[in-house]
């Protein structure tokens, strides 16, 4: 089956050390330790927000990953192990496209978690539910590093940042002062 332009870039970036370009920030130590935590946006998946009706449950009433998403996720994982991080808590949104772009880092067993899930379609929620994440967040300990793959919405409530798809905000998580944004790693493709 031939390639695409968009896979055959993406291969070509994995190919030529993507990941060796990006080895030099300083982040990716303190992710390494568990001092930060990667805040992720799932991977490409066409259209914006979900069809009417939609349930966590069925996958196919959802909008999922394209090839390219399921390509970038993999992108994604090979730009961890670049940076030393083969192996990660990973958590996740119960959304299929958030689930799957976990899985296809490879980088260790996806927990689901509820926390995570989107709250696009009511944005009077934000406020309770960036609290509650962050109140979870602040309760753990993490020994390494801790991938969290959610929803613009989410990141964008917890950090103010707007992440493009694919696109990983890394931060500082503290006990008595907002979450604090310590870089922010593109999308491969």
């Amino acid at each position: 089956m031939p390639i695409g332009r968009r896979q055959f870039l993406a291969l070509s970036l994995v190919a030529t050390g993507f990941g060796k370009a990006r080895a030099a920030e300083p982040f990716w130590a303190e992710v390494q330790s568990g001092k930060a935590i990667v805040l992720l946006r799932h991977a490409e998946a066409p259209g914006s927000g979900d069809p009417p009706n939609f349930s966590l449950g069925d996958c196919s009433t959802q909008r999922n990953l394209s090839e390219e998403g399921r390509a970038q996720s993999r992108a994604i994982g090979d730009l961890f192990r670049a940076n030393g991080i083969a192996s990660a808590a990973v958590y996740s949104s119960q959304w299929c496209r958030c689930l799957d772009t976990a899985r296809l880092l490879g980088l260790g067993e996806v927990v689901p978690l509820d926390l995570l899930n989107s709250f696009f379609g009511d944005s009077s929620a934000e406020p309770a539910r960036s609290a509650a994440l962050l109140d979870w967040l602040r309760e753990q300990r993490f020994e390494g590093p801790a991938i969290f793959v959610t929803h613009q919405v989410n990141i964008s409530g917890l950090t103010g940042e707007v992440p493009d798809r694919g696109e990983m905000i890394v931060a500082r998580v503290h006990a008595d002062r907002p979450v604090e944004v310590i870089g922010r790693v593109p999308a491969p493709f």
